[in-house]
């Protein structure tokens, strides 16, 4: 067994996060997420190693998302923030497009954060981008704590999908091709 995921979404709800992974630093980005993007998120995982638990919730939680938005018909489909959490700001902008893509830069300077592995902190921001097949660019912009710089990134990245999967009355196709 790599891992054993569970996770439920619900778009329109309170920013309201059930998160039990075994993994603290996870279960406060997923709570950090729900917060600030108003999404309902409950996120069950238990895992053979940390690495493998972050790259399957990011990967589930990520395919769940996707699934919520449907066909994307309608959504503002676009989405940025730029936030700042004590010494850090962090920049994310984000295109619900079908195309997944992904560039970070978190500026992260030790090899831990918290209870996860620096690259792992990468890695759930990547594994996230292409399961929501989205284009996503998360720039941390400076900062001194790695664990603000996260922060902060999970914050933007909260604004900006909870902007981009918001519905436009006023749009009738998501792009000038007529499908996403």
């Amino acid at each position: 067994m790599e891992s054993n995921i569970f996770v439920d979404v619900l778009l329109d709800g309170q920013g309201t996060a059930k998160s039990r992974t075994g993994i603290k630093f996870l279960d406060h980005m997923i709570a950090t997420l729900a917060m600030h993007s108003a999404m309902n998120l409950v996120v069950e995982a238990t895992g053979d190693l940390t690495h493998h638990t972050v790259e399957d919730v990011a990967i589930t939680l990520g395919s769940a998302i996707s699934k919520a938005l449907g066909n994307r018909e309608g959504i503002k489909r676009f989405g940025y923030a730029i936030i700042p959490m004590d010494d850090a700001l962090a920049m994310v902008s984000i295109d619900l497009v079908k195309r997944p893509y992904a560039v970070l830069k978190l500026k992260l300077e030790g090899s831990q954060i918290e209870d996860i592995r620096k690259e792992d902190a990468y890695h759930f921001f990547r594994s996230l981008a292409f399961s929501l097949e989205a284009t996503m660019h998360v720039l941390v912009l400076y900062g001194e704590n790695d664990h603000h710089k996260v922060e902060a990134a999970t914050k933007a990245l909260a604004i900006s999908l909870k902007q981009a999967s918001s519905f436009d009355e006023r749009r009738r196709q998501t792009s000038v091709k007529g499908t996403l």
